[in-house]
């Protein structure tokens, strides 16, 4: 077995500065917002593996649909264009991307794994894991945020190899599109041409399937929308009424994207001690608290050229509900 290394670009402190920034600047909104990553503690993310086995929610399933039928495929075409790491990008527990290490292992390339994640806790479960059920394969973590620290990603693997990126789950939906062109952008000049990124979308369907999706009859994504209030409450000392906020999923037909707000139910006022922020709620006030953008294939390749990427595939579930497309850097 071998022994993982662990760079950090992202402590606890850097975490903490960054709330306080996104707090005061989306409070101090009109409208208000907050971005979703502070959804994410200990039990937002454990309400949003409860999200993921709903009836409702379907990406989760239609991508690891994708990826169980497709991964021979991708292991082929990395193989052949000597990719030697594979980099996951928001990796978290990395259990759909076991499915990649499998078929790349199965090619006798791959040598690497690199999981980026913003949550040092999290990615060291994950990483005991992986070292575990893969013995011989060299695992390095980065502690980052894909947003800021992709040039600093090692390339873990034979010299010369080449990296495969995944950016799984759709998470790509919650950047906007000035965002995504940055993240996009920022990815390609990190790569080195030939090397390949794996992207995982969902699509544009049904507005009731998508809302549905996003507002399930057990209330889970309610309370995990409610929840990036706590953490407020908890980590900025703020007094918010948790329970005085309706959860409102939208879809928005002109941008193409489910918003998740959170909806005061009365006028309230709201102190963060920490910012010495006072900050006000009219009745029905919303606050924004997600954009989840949906796709077209036409839209996705376009995007991905424009980076610098050219499309070598695009595959998705029987239903046409979710796409992973593979690109390469040119």
């Amino acid at each position: 077995m071998t022994t993982p290394s662990l760079d950090v670009h992202l402590t606890e402190a850097d975490a903490a500065n960054a709330l306080r920034t996104d707090v005061r600047t989306g409070l101090s909104a009109t409208p208000k917002w907050l971005p979703p990553k502070w959804f994410y503690d200990a039990t937002g993310s454990a309400l949003f593996e409860k999200i993921t086995e709903l009836p409702e929610y379907y990406p989760t399933r239609a991508e690891r649909t994708v990826l169980a039928e497709r991964a021979g495929e991708f292991a082929a075409i990395a193989a052949e264009a000597g990719v030697g790491t594979l980099v996951e990008l928001g990796s978290g527990s990395s259990e759909k991307t076991r499915l990649l290490i499998d078929a790349l292992r199965a090619t006798g390339t791959l040598r690497g794994f690199v999981p980026l994640d913003v949550s040092e806790a999290a990615l060291s479960v994950a990483i005991e894991s992986i070292i575990v059920d893969y013995p011989g394969l060299i695992v390095h973590g980065v502690v980052g945020d894909f947003t800021r620290h992709l040039a600093l990603l090692p390339a873990t693997g034979p010299a010369g190899s080449r990296r495969a990126v995944a950016f799984l789950g759709g998470t790509i939906g919650n950047l906007l599109p000035a965002e995504r062109a940055a993240f996009l952008r920022q990815l390609r000049a990190t790569l080195r041409t030939g090397e390949l990124f794996l992207l995982g979308a969902d699509l544009v369907k049904a507005p009731e399937v998508l809302v549905a999706a996003y507002d399930d009859a057990a209330g889970v994504t309610a309370e995990f929308n409610r929840n990036v209030l706590h953490v407020i409450n908890r980590e900025l000392s703020a007094d918010f009424d948790v329970d005085a906020f309706e959860h409102v999923a939208l879809w928005d037909a002109e941008r193409e994207w489910i918003e998740m707000r959170l909806r005061a139910s009365r006028p309230m006022r709201v102190r963060v001690a920490q910012l010495v922020l006072d900050v006000g709620f009219a009745e029905g006030e919303e606050l924004r608290t997600e954009v989840s953008a949906k796709f077209r294939e036409h839209g996705v390749r376009a995007e991905l050229a424009a980076a610098g990427f050219r499309s070598r595939c695009w595959w998705t579930d029987p239903q046409g509900r979710f796409a992973v497309s593979l690109s390469e850097a040119v």
